[in-house]
């Protein structure tokens, strides 16, 4: 199975998310924001990084650059629902940033997994 960093700043979805994953058998490393992310990715290679566009400290778009610059082989996963704007845009600047997919929070179980599964197909 793949080895997958979650970088998710609220704790109801990724403990749902990691759950999910790991029952289908993934390794999962998680970072509360889009820092620890990058240095987890520092650290060590992934197949898939899946990460939240607006979180403290360093943001999504900016792990979506650093990710696809230092490792291109990478296939992201990038999720937003918007934050206080409701503003869904993120998204398409993630996609055109080298996001594979993008999910809109609230994800369900389904969504989440056809995007998994299409990165993993790569």
């Amino acid at each position: 199975m793949a080895n997958i960093c979650l970088i998710e700043d609220d704790g109801m979805i990724r403990d749902s998310l990691k759950r999910i994953l790991e029952k289908m058998g993934h390794s999962v490393t998680i970072a509360i924001n889009g820092r620890e992310g990058l240095n987890a990715v520092d650290k060590m290679p992934f197949e898939v990084v899946i990460t939240d566009i607006i979180m403290p400290e360093v943001e999504g778009i900016e792990v979506i650059r650093t990710v696809k610059e230092k490792s291109p082989k990478t296939r992201i996963i990038a999720m937003s629902g918007g934050g206080r704007v409701g503003n869904t845009d993120f998204l398409k600047v993630a996609k055109n940033l080298g996001a594979d997919e993008i999910v809109y929070k609230p994800v369900t179980k389904t969504e989440f997994l056809n995007a998994l599964n299409g990165c993993l197909r790569g």
